[in-house]
């Protein structure tokens, strides 16, 4: 049973930083893609930005481009995500996600509970 646990919310002003992180387990993840997503109030769920674990290629959203960073860290099975130059756009449940297809912003099959970025501005 794959378990992902996020953490690194919070409430941060304008052009600040915040670093999210997301604990897998119940399986290795070498042979995955992982990935964030965010769902602000009253939109839908949307693509962030995706690893592929086995050699650390990445891709972003053009929304943050530039300003996000997705990194792993094998020795831990975890993937972050180091937010920069925040705006109060950014302001969302942020999700992580595993399972993804190289490439696609569609999900896989396996989401966190979600933590809370509110960005003021």
């Amino acid at each position: 049973q794959v378990q992902l646990v996020e953490s690194g919310g919070g409430l941060v002003q304008a052009g600040g930083s915040l670093r999210l992180s997301c604990a897998g387990s119940g399986r290795t993840f070498s042979s995955y893609v992982m990935g964030w997503f965010r769902q602000a109030p009253e939109k839908e769920r949307e693509f962030v930005a995706a690893i592929r674990w086995s050699d650390s290629s990445t891709y972003y959203a053009n929304s943050v481009k530039g300003r996000f960073t997705i990194s792993r860290d094998n020795a831990k099975n975890t993937v972050y995500l180091q937010m920069n130059s925040l705006k109060p756009e950014d302001t969302a449940v942020y999700y992580c996600n595993a399972g993804l297809t190289y490439g696609s912003t569609w999900p896989g099959i396996y989401w966190g509970q979600g933590t809370q970025v509110t960005v003021s501005s």
